[in-house]
C-alpha cells in the first residue's frame, strides 16, 4: 500500500553529474534506483551530465557556465531555479548548492572549512562564490532537513552553521552485498594472487583510491617498512589512479618495493575480485566525508584500518571489524595494528564482523531511511499549506 501511495510522489533531484564516476554521483544514482524500486517514488533529475537509463527517472539537462570559473556553482543554481520554478514537485532534494530546496544532502563539508582547514589555502574567487551559494541555501533556502553522510560531516557542518541539530540527520551510503556473493570466490582469489605472484599464505592488504596523496598511501608504505624490520612480510595491492612513480620511489625508500603491486584503475567487477584476493583493507585519509570503499571492502569480507578523519569510521567497531587510527603520523602504531591482522584466527573473526557490518548498511536500508524522511517532509509541507 505504501508503495502505491509513494508512486504518486514526484521528487525533484538536483546534482551536476548523475551516475558518473565519483562518490556523490554514484550515491545519487544508487539511492534513486532503490527509492523507485522499493518505494515507488518517481524522480525528475536536474543535471548537466548523466549516464545510462534509470527506471523511474526523467532527466532535464541544466547548463553550467564554466568560464569565468567562479560562475560554475552560481550559474548551475540559477538555471536549476528557473527549471524548478516552471513545475510543481512534492519535494526538492538537492545534492548540490542551489537557491532553494526542501532537503539537502551534505556529501562534503562546508566549502569554506574545506578550503581553509583541509586544503589550507586562501579563498579564491571561485571558492568565495561557492561558499556564498552554499550559505544562501543553508541559511535562506528553506531547507526543512539536512542529511549528512557521516557524523564527522554533521559535526563540521554544525560548527560552520547555526542550524538546529535536530534538523540534521545522518544516513550513511550503502552497499549491495549481493554484488560480492560470488560462488567461485576462492577460484577468483587464487586467480588474482597467481596473476601477481602472491602465495596463498601471504598476507595481503588492499588500498583503492583515485588520489594516493589524500588517502595516505605514503603513510601506509612507511608502516609496511616498519613491519619488514620486524621480520613480517605484507603485500600491498594499490588499485586506482595516482602518481605511481612517486609512490614506487617511496616504496623503495621504505624497503618494500617488491611487496607493492600497482594495478592501475579497475572497473567495479575487477575491483571486487581484487578485494577477494586480499585479507584486509587500509585507507588512512587526510580527510574523507565517508569513503564508500570502506563498506565495499567490508562487503567482500575484509576487516578495515581507517584514519580518524574518515567518515566511515562510524561503521568501524574498534578491534571487532577493524581499527581506527587517530594519529596517522605514528606509523609504528599503524604497523602494530596491521600485524594484528596477520594472525589467521584473529582475521577470521574480524572478517565475519566486517561482513555483518556491510549487511547492516545496504542501499535498501539507506533508501528506507530516506523514504521515511521524504514522507515526513511531504506531510509537513501539506500541513503547512492547510494551515
Amino acid at each position: 500500500m505504501e508503495k502505491k501511495i509513494s508512486q504518486m510522489r514526484n521528487i525533484a533531484v538536483v546534482i551536476p553529474k548523475f551516475g558518473l564516476v565519483g562518490g556523490a554521483e554514484q550515491f545519487v544514482a544508487l539511492l534513486t534506483r532503490r527509492l523507485h524500486a522499493d518505494h515507488g517514488f518517481q524522480f525528475s533529475v536536474f543535471t548537466n551530465r548523466w549516464e545510462g537509463h534509470h527506471p523511474g527517472v526523467t532527466f532535464s539537462k541544466v547548463p553550467i557556465l564554466t568560464f569565468p570559473k567562479f560562475l560554475t556553482t552560481p550559474s548551475f543554481a540559477w538555471f536549476v531555479h528557473r527549471r524548478l520554478s516552471a513545475s510543481t514537485f512534492d519535494l526538492i532534494h538537492s545534492h548540490d548548492r542551489i537557491f532553494n530546496a526542501d532537503l539537502f544532502t551534505l556529501h562534503g563539508i562546508p566549502h569554506r572549512y574545506w578550503v581553509r582547514n583541509i586544503r589550507q589555502k586562501r579563498m579564491s574567487l571561485y571558492d568565495t562564490a561557492t561558499a556564498w551559494m552554499e550559505r544562501t541555501l543553508v541559511c535562506e533556502g528553506g531547507c526543512r532537513k539536512f542529511v549528512a553522510v557521516s557524523n564527522l560531516t554533521k559535526d563540521i557542518f554544525l560548527q560552520e552553521y547555526r542550524v538546529d541539530a535536530e534538523k540534521v540527520a545522518v544516513i550513511h551510503p550503502g552497499v549491495e552485498p549481493e554484488d560480492y556473493q560470488i560462488p567461485d570466490r576462492e577460484i577468483v582469489r587464487a586467480g588474482i594472487r597467481a596473476k601477481y605472484g602472491i602465495a596463498e599464505d601471504e598476507f595481503v592488504l588492499v588500498f583503492a583510491s583515485m588520489n594516493f596523496e589524500i588517502k595516505g598511501l605514503d603513510t601506509i608504505l612507511e608502516a609496511l617498512g616498519h613491519l619488514k624490520t620486524r621480520g613480517i612480510s605484507a603485500r600491498l595491492i594499490v588499485a586506482g589512479k595516482g602518481n605511481e612513480k612517486k609512490y614506487a620511489r617511496l616504496a623503495r625508500d621504505a624497503g618494500v618495493a617488491a611487496n607493492v603491486i600497482f594495478t592501475g584503475r579497475l572497473d567495479k567487477d575487477r575491483l571486487i575480485h581484487h578485494y577477494l584476493a586480499g585479507d584486509a583493507y587500509i585507507m588512512l585519509s587526510v580527510f574523507d566525508t565517508f569513503g564508500m570503499v570502506v563498506l565495499e571492502a567490508m562487503a567482500a569480507g575484509l576487516p578495515v584500518i581507517v584514519s580518524g578523519n574518515v567518515g566511515a569510521k562510524d561503521v568501524v567497531r574498534e578491534g571487532e571489524n577493524g581499527f581506527v587510527i587517530h594519529d596517522v603520523t605514528d606509523t609504528r602504531y599503524i604497523a602494530m595494528k596491521i600485524q594484528c591482522m596477520t594472525d589467521p584466527a584473529t582475521r577470521r573473526t574480524l572478517s565475519q564482523a566486517a561482513l555483518d557490518s556491510a549487511r547492516q548498511n545496504t542501499w535498501a536500508a539507506a533508501a528506507e531511511k530516506y523514504a521515511r524522511l521524504y514522507r515526513e517532509i511531504i506531510e509537513e509541507k501539506k500541513k503547512g499549506m492547510a494551515d
